[in-house]
């Protein structure tokens, strides 16, 4: 079998793993995408310090529990060694993992991949997919070299009536953006706040306390029949759509197990849609980094009831599939870097009431 030709711009990976299996595993999906290159493999973290400081390389596959240096404990030195190098934590599916996976995100990893529980679950096609696309993204954002999207992107006006609702909807690279968001909005959102993050649900309410721990708005992870208060944050259980319910009595939140959508659950799709019907419209949509086009059915719903959105930009979302999927539909009213979503969202909240 000829191996692939590598691109002259292909990222290049260290995977760092103590299992010599996985890390044999892992280097093969990586390589079999020719805009990647596995620069080198070790097997604890302080191995992968030597390795950065003698290679060239973009982005590091770190796994958190090796002997001689775990992952957590050699995240900042590898940040020290080399700035700008960009760090995917491989985390297994527990509790423990999910939330030293999100305690390193705040220390400076730019995502995280939910690491399988045996060889013979490296091969699912959604985890290769992830992992590949992952590496790509930040070795894009590492080299700043993505080339804004020639395709004409057209805002729209901003609506007439102020919104009852900031629904946020996100996938790969949005745990890191949600934390950037949240602490750019402050306490100064003055109506309920729901969020659809993509994520397995032993790390949503990981996700939610880490959110939560940020200082700003309270959040929580979503549960069924909860009235929504203006000012918190109201995170979507994984495997649950959050659906919101109007009615005299306010907002409220509905879970369900119904069919994925998008190949997901949560979905964004749902979670808009819902909203839309029970907020007359009057919602607020704001799409951040994430692979696929979840989320712009449900956002052209909103639009078409007279609501407004905001997605992130292409050079600053790790995969521009979800906010561009928006973008080039002609549904946004703007279109923004990460660090300047959180301004104009408070901006647009101006006068909103619940």
């Amino acid at each position: 079998m000829t191996a692939p030709v590598r691109a002259p711009d292909a990222a290049r990976v260290m995977v760092c793993d103590d299992s010599a299996v996985i890390r044999g595993a892992l280097a093969r999906i990586l390589e079999s995408d020719p805009a990647i290159i596995v620069a080198a493999k070790v097997e604890n973290g302080r191995l992968a310090i030597d390795q950065l400081r003698a290679a060239r390389v973009d982005v590091v596959v770190l796994d958190i529990e090796m002997p001689v240096m775990d992952g957590l404990t050699a995240l900042p030195l590898l940040l020290r060694a080399d700035p700008g190098v960009r760090v995917i934590m491989a985390s297994t599916l527990t509790t423990r993992g999910a939330d030293i996976a999100l305690r390193a995100l705040r220390l400076g990893a730019s995502d995280y991949v939910p690491k399988p529980s045996s060889i013979g679950t490296v091969g699912d096609d959604g985890f290769r997919r992830e992992l590949v696309e992952k590496v790509k993204g930040l070795a894009r954002l590492r080299r700043r070299s993505i080339a804004a999207s020639h395709t004409p992107i057209a805002l729209r006006p901003a609506p007439l009536l102020p919104p009852r609702l900031l629904a946020v909807g996100s996938s790969t690279g949005g745990p890191q953006a949600l934390f950037n968001l949240v602490q750019g909005l402050g306490r100064g959102v003055n109506v309920p706040v729901v969020m659809t993050q993509h994520m397995p649900a032993t790390f949503t309410p990981i996700l939610a306390d880490h959110l939560n721990r940020l200082g700003m708005m309270p959040c929580t992870e979503a549960r069924d029949g909860e009235a929504l208060v203006p000012g918190r944050i109201y995170l979507a259980p994984g495997d649950r759509h959050l659906l919101i319910e109007g009615g005299r009595g306010g907002l409220r939140t509905r879970l369900t197990t119904g069919p994925p959508e998008n190949f997901c659950r949560p979905s964004v799709d749902p979670m808009l849609r819902s909203a839309t019907a029970a907020c007359d419209g009057r919602v607020l949509v704001t799409m951040l980094t994430g692979m696929g086009h979840d989320g712009l059915a449900g956002t052209r719903k909103v639009i078409e009831a007279g609501g407004a959105a905001i997605g992130q930009d292409e050079a600053s979302s790790v995969v521009w599939g979800m906010p561009g999927a928006i973008a080039q539909a002609g549904l946004c009213h703007a279109v923004l870097p990460l660090p300047k979503i959180a301004p104009k969202l408070l901006d647009m909240l101006k006068g909103a009431h619940p």
